[in-house]
């Protein structure tokens, strides 16, 4: 019998080990609508070949004493569990299998630590997040519409943009203050996460702007959330939108895991107070392309020293959890994860058809309390609000939604 081979936790893995809580479990969903309905007995068969195609999911938390000084993943042959699973249709079986990517974190000592849920023609995906992320899941999900459907569905050319030097962020407010946290709203009385996800028009952006999209998003973000504070009567702070950068190939070649880096977009109180757009998505831009052209670890130096295996992983794990208490006030206000179009067809043949929407979330855990995720399918944008229940209801994320549509017209009117 062979000794399954074992892999160190990687940084990201290993923080998120550290901070795990039952109360908002780290989960990312993935929620794929399709036109026609999918064949469990062939959907079960290709999702199962395509994680033997990208066998870096197929993995488990390897057991160890106390006193070990990393963890590991272990890779295993085979699942342990049966990944997809099929529910019922009824009028709220949508909403109850959203709730359930929400709340149910598949566990990390069972292989893989990702879940298919199936209702209807809709597909989601949860994927415990200490492991893996979506762009990576995506990929597994992409080779499985082909599987499937036999059809092609590799990635379209990423959009070409000139290289970017190595640059200093201009005008870029402090980050030694704190900064603002998205005011408390209407709280429900059950822990977890609640979300919101809706469709939109994609942006208009004049060819040959000096800003692309997801500035127009990041735009959107800030004046959302400083509009929100200021109706629920927050002092102006500034405010810090952590934004993932994925440098990773899309093909089959992609490194599968946590593979991205995280920067954080800073605005100062006075840039959103009755702001001059054109001026505010220019600095945005000059900003952004600063901080994605920086060479940084994915969660910053000081993650890399204190995850070095210097200790047991358990008194580094009580030092990680204190540290991260201590940090709070600092941490940034929201997430803005922009996957951007859709880079494969998600096509699952001539029944099933290819997909015209998909929305990601990612987990929203205090103190940030919220995250927006975007991506765009079908000429379409997909967002997602989740939020805490500690900080925010369903109320407040529905008026969240129609601040973000009214900030996001107004970038493209202004254009």
């Amino acid at each position: 019998m062979t000794t399954p081979v074992r892999i160190p936790f990687p940084v990201v893995d290993e923080v998120s080990r550290h901070c795990l809580q039952e109360e908002e479990p780290e989960t990312v969903h993935i929620e794929v609508h399709l036109p026609g309905p999918l064949d469990h007995a062939r959907l079960r068969k290709a999702f199962l070949e395509a994680l033997h195609r990208h066998p870096r999911v197929l993995m488990r938390e390897a057991p160890g004493p106390w006193y070990r000084r990393r963890y590991e993943w272990e890779l295993t042959r085979e699942p342990d569990v049966e990944v997809v699973t099929f529910s019922p249709s009824g009028p709220r079986a949508v909403q109850e299998a959203r709730a359930r990517a929400l709340a149910q974190a598949p566990p990390l000592s069972q292989s893989p630590p990702i879940r298919l849920e199936v209702v209807d023609s809709v597909l989601f995906l949860t994927i415990n997040h200490t492991a893996l992320d979506g762009p990576a899941c995506l990929r597994v999900l992409a080779t499985a519409a082909e599987l499937y459907g036999g059809r092609d569905n590799s990635p379209a050319a990423p959009p070409v943009r000139p290289a970017e030097p190595h640059q200093e962020p201009p005008d870029t407010p402090t980050n030694w203050a704190p900064p603002a946290r998205v005011a408390r709203g209407t709280p429900e009385p059950s822990p977890g996460n609640g979300l919101l996800v809706t469709e939109l028009p994609l942006p208009h952006r004049p060819k040959g702007s000096p800003y692309t999209v997801n500035d127009q998003l990041m735009v959107t973000t800030a004046l959302t959330l400083a509009h929100w504070n200021r109706e629920h009567g927050a002092r102006p702070r500034p405010l810090r939108i952590t934004m993932p950068v994925d440098d990773r190939p899309r093909d089959t070649s992609m490194p599968i895991g946590n593979g991205t880096r995280l920067v954080e977009v800073p605005f100062a109180p006075r840039e959103l107070r009755d702001p001059h757009l054109p001026d505010l998505l220019r600095r945005t831009a000059e900003r952004t392309r600063a901080l994605k052209s920086l060479p940084r670890p994915q969660l910053g130096h000081g993650a890399t020293l204190l995850t070095a295996p210097w200790a047991p992983v358990a008194a580094r794990a009580a030092l990680t959890r204190t540290l991260r208490r201590a940090a709070a006030p600092w941490t940034s206000t929201t997430l803005l994860s922009n996957i951007g179009r859709i880079p494969y067809p998600l096509d699952f043949g001539e029944e099933a058809g290819r997909a015209h929407a998909v929305w990601f979330s990612a987990p929203a855990r205090m103190p940030r309390g919220l995250t927006v995720t975007t991506a765009s399918t079908a000429g379409r944008l997909h967002l997602a609000l989740r939020w805490s229940r500690a900080l925010l209801g369903p109320g407040d994320g529905a008026h969240l939604r129609d601040l973000f549509e009214h900030y996001l017209h107004t970038t493209e009117a202004t254009s």
